[in-house]
């Protein structure tokens, strides 16, 4: 799927991408749901799965609130770089740990609808005219939006479906 460039695209995008990857883990059986890989990733299960995308989406959230607020903020997250995201990653897969899949669920569906809104709340130039935000830098905010939501709702449904296929072969 081609990146969207408007927001009737990112829209489609997230929706679309959304409901496959919710659609592909309706698809486990239960017991598959509490599988942990039988492939070696930083993420183990399902639940870490969906558990990333949500602190991800919670992530953005706060930059959207503070950025739009008027301040510059700390991008990815406080003591953190982009460059050292694999040990955010590590922070996050282990702060989920004791959470369950149902919760993570519900977590994930809760800010998928809280940046469909916020989405939905723009217009196109709002979304996709670089720097039309200060806080965004030399990106635009429908960029980091695709990021938090189509893009990695596509990561995550070819990851799962490496475990199913998995499944299939044992």
């Amino acid at each position: 799927m081609p990146k969207p460039k408007n927001k009737s695209e990112l829209l489609t995008a997230n929706e679309s991408c959304y409901a496959a990857l919710t659609s592909l883990v309706d698809g486990f059986t239960t017991k598959q749901r509490q599988t942990e890989f039988p492939f070696e990733h930083r993420d183990r299960n399902i639940r870490d799965v969906l558990a990333h995308l949500h602190a991800w989406h919670e992530m953005f959230l706060a930059w959207y609130e503070i950025g739009m607020a008027g301040e510059k903020p700390v991008m990815p997250a406080k003591g953190y770089t982009w460059k050292t995201t694999p040990q955010l990653n590590a922070n996050i897969w282990s702060r989920y740990q004791e959470i369950s899949l149902r919760k993570v669920r519900s977590q994930l569906e809760r800010t998928h609808s809280q940046i469909r809104e916020l989405i939905e709340s723009h217009s196109d130039e709002e979304l996709f005219e670089k720097r039309h935000y200060p806080w965004t830098g030399t990106t635009s905010l429908g960029a980091y939006l695709v990021s938090a939501t189509s893009s990695h709702y596509q990561w995550a449904t070819k990851l799962l479906k490496k475990f199913a296929k998995s499944l299939e072969q044992a």
